[in-house]
């Protein structure tokens, strides 16, 4: 088998889609089906699997400032489509899998990766020039795929009903932790956490796109609730990426900032991630809506309790580990953040089996049943 993998998410900022598209990569540089295996970005083949820094780089600031602009994207809609296709028109031999929505014209076989519908479902949680392109671009992908993967059972069928695609056709491939992400001990934790200013299970850590659809202002309004003594002792603690629509999100983090309870450190480097994680007391996850909700699964892996909200795909990553209810009943949420952080027992056996059912997910199964899925299209 022949496969062109398109890594253009392996950039800063690292998301989760990143994070997918570089762990699969190295699972499938690994496979002995795949004879050749081509890596894609932009327009060009590259010579090697790349590497997101921690740095965004002297383009990034233009990138930034062409997506504020309809124009500069419309036509960027309307160019690169042409421009890949020269690049890959001698590669017909080839399964082009595309691990961020998005298929190119290309004259072989075709699998997307959707990781959730939030362009078409959360589209007030975008900014509108980028839905306008994502909307067009991702029904071009639908037209184009000869099958889908999505990282959830929830995705898949929201998938196939929301565009009345065959569900045959849509595969379930599970994301997974990544080996950085494990339990630490405190004097691993000490140094490193104390750059930013924490102590080793000093703090409650959120960790996402600052931007509407995560819930963070829901948090923020059920940490509130909490006696001020217990929210000075474990302080509320935020990292991501800043997203769209956060000017409120920003202000309310300032305020409980000022209030002495709450801090947000911006987007933190990969390597500081798994150590932020590691060091929490508890790690919140409320959102509203997720394709499968990655932090979760790695706050699990390194040994952290975690409370996250009850929506979309979370039910089937949390499992019974986690303590889970509506995003947006506040009074429910602040008890279980009581819970999670003051109840000893349940710390306890939180830590065990979100240990557990972390272990259900690697990376190497999400390769094998990738694998899987790129048979069933060339066999076809």
């Amino acid at each position: 088998m022949k496969l062109m993998l398109s890594v253009e998410p392996v950039r800063f900022p690292l998301t989760g889609i990143g994070r997918y598209t570089y762990e699969l990569a190295r699972r499938l540089q690994q496979s002995t089906e795949i004879t050749d295996l081509q890596f894609f970005s932009g327009t060009r083949v590259l010579p090697a699997l790349p590497t997101a820094g921690d740095t965004s780089g002297s383009g990034y600031g233009l990138k930034r400032a062409v997506q504020q602009s309809a124009f500069a994207i419309e036509a960027y809609r309307l160019l690169m489509p042409l421009l890949r296709r020269r690049a890959l028109k001698h590669y017909a031999d080839y399964l082009y899998h595309g691990p961020n929505f998005f298929l190119p014209p290309f004259p072989g076989r075709g699998v997307a990766t959707f990781h959730d519908l939030s362009p078409f479902t959360w589209a007030h949680c975008h900014a509108p020039q980028r839905i306008r392109y994502l909307q067009k671009e991702l029904k071009q992908t639908l037209s184009r795929a000869d099958a889908l993967i999505t990282d959830s059972e929830y995705t898949r069928r929201e998938l196939a009903e929301y565009f009345s695609w065959p569900l045959e056709r849509i595969h379930t491939v599970p994301l997974a932790s990544s080996a950085e992400f494990y339990p630490r001990s405190e004097a691993e934790l000490q140094a490193p956490l104390a750059r930013y200013g924490l102590l080793p299970g000093g703090y409650s850590l959120f960790v996402g796109t600052i931007e509407p659809r995560k819930n963070i202002v829901g948090l923020l309004d059920a940490y509130s609730r909490l006696p001020m003594a217990l929210r000075q002792l474990w302080p509320l603690v935020l990292t991501g990426y800043k997203g769209w629509r956060n000017d409120d999100i920003l202000q309310r983090l300032e305020t409980a900032r000022r209030e002495g309870w709450a801090k947000y450190l911006g987007f933190v480097p990969a390597d500081d991630l798994p150590l932020l994680l590691a060091g929490a007391r508890l790690f919140a996850f409320p959102s509203l809506y997720e394709g499968f909700g990655l932090p979760v699964l790695e706050a699990m892996s390194s040994g952290v309790p975690v409370v996250c909200s009850n929506s979309s795909s979370l039910p089937e990553v949390a499992g019974a580990a986690a303590l889970m209810c509506a995003p947006l009943d506040t009074p429910a949420l602040t008890q279980l953040l009581l819970q999670g952080l003051e109840d000893e027992s349940w710390r306890a056996a939180a830590v065990v089996q979100g240990l557990r059912h972390a272990g259900l997910f690697s990376w190497e199964r999400c390769a094998a049943e990738t694998l899987q899925v790129y048979r069933r299209v060339m066999d076809s």
